[in-house]
C-alpha cells in the first residue's frame, strides 16, 4: 500500500486508519513501517492469548497480535480485506492484525479528545484520543500500552 505523500502541518497528526469490526480506529504514521495481506502465522506456545504468533518478514521473526482479541472485540474469520500493520515502537517491530485499513488521513490536533472525556478512566489504557473528523470518530490506539513494551506479560 502506498502512502500518498501530502504536505502536513505542526499541529495535525498523521494516522493510518484501520477498522476493527464496525470502528474505526488510529495509529501514528510515524509507527508504521509497512501493511502486509495476512499470512502464515506460527503459533507459540505459552504466550499471552492475544499473542497470535510469530510470522517470517524478510528474515525476520516478527510477533503479530491479534488486536481483536487485545482490545476486547468479537472475532470474525479473516478476509480478503484483512491485513498485518507492521509497527515499530521504541525499537520493538511488531504485527498487528486488522479488519481492514482505509486510508491516511490528517486530523487537526484540536479535533482530538483525551480518552477520558469518552470513556471511564479505568477502561481507556489502550486509547490515547479520540479524533473527531466530519462526523467520523477515529479510536487513537496508544501502542506502547497495546503491545506491553516494558510490562511483564501476565
Amino acid at each position: 500500500m502506498m502512502v500518498e505523500e501530502r504536505e502536513y502541518s505542526n499541529n495535525e497528526e498523521q494516522l493510518v486508519v484501520f477498522k476493527l469490526g464496525r470502528e474505526e480506529y488510529g495509529v501514528s504514521i510515524l509507527n508504521v513501517q509497512e501493511i502486509k495481506r495476512i499470512t502464515e502465522i506460527t503459533r507459540v506456545p505459552y504466550t499471552p492469548e492475544f499473542i497470535k504468533g510469530v510470522m517470517n518478514l524478510r528474515g525476520s521473526v516478527l510477533p503479530v497480535i491479534d488486536t481483536k482479541k487485545r482490545l476486547g472485540i468479537e472475532n470474525e474469520e479473516y478476509t480478503e480485506d484483512t491485513r498485518i500493520i507492521i509497527l515499530k515502537v521504541d525499537e520493538v517491530s511488531i504485527g498487528m492484525i486488522v479488519d481492514a485499513v482505509s486510508e491516511v488521513i490528517a486530523i487537526p490536533q484540536d479535533k482530538i479528545e483525551p480518552p477520558e472525556s469518552v470513556v471511564a478512566r479505568y477502561e481507556h489504557s489502550f486509547i490515547s484520543g479520540v479524533g473527531n473528523l466530519e462526523n467520523r470518530l477515529i479510536i487513537l490506539l496508544d501502542l506502547v500500552e497495546m503491545i506491553g513494551i516494558g510490562t511483564e506479560a501476565k
